[in-house]
C-alpha cells in the first residue's frame, strides 16, 4: 500500500483541533491559559489527580482507551504531548478494525 493509499484509508485526524479541545480543558480545570508546549507538571498545573482526570477526558472525549504503556507521565506532560497519543492510539483503533 502506498502512503498516499494509508492517508486515503485513515480516519482524518486533525491535530490542531485535537489541541485546541485539551487546551480549552485544561484551562478550564487550571483557570490558566496554557500553551501547547508547556509542561504542565513542572509548572504545577498538574499533578497526579489531575492526570487522571486528564485519562478520563482523552478517553471519553476520543473514543480511545488509554492503558498499561501509555499511562506514561511523558504522554500527558504537554498538550501537545497528549494530542500526539490521541492521534496514535485512533490510529492504532482504526488499524485494528481494518484486521
Amino acid at each position: 500500500m502506498t502512503s498516499e493509499q494509508q492517508t486515503e484509508n485513515a480516519p482524518f485526524f486533525d491535530a490542531d483541533a485535537v489541541i485546541d479541545e485539551i487546551t480549552r480543558f485544561v484551562a478550564e480545570q487550571t483557570r490558566t491559559s496554557p500553551d501547547a508546549d508547556q509542561d504542565l507538571f513542572t509548572t504545577g498545573l498538574a499533578n497526579s489527580m489531575f492526570a487522571m482526570q486528564l485519562v478520563v477526558f482523552l478517553e471519553q472525549a476520543y473514543a480511545v482507551t488509554v492503558a498499561g504503556p501509555d499511562l506514561q507521565l511523558s504522554n500527558f506532560r504537554t498538550v501537545k504531548s497528549m494530542a500526539a497519543l490521541v492521534g496514535r492510539l485512533q490510529a492504532e483503533s482504526a488499524a485494528d478494525s481494518d484486521v
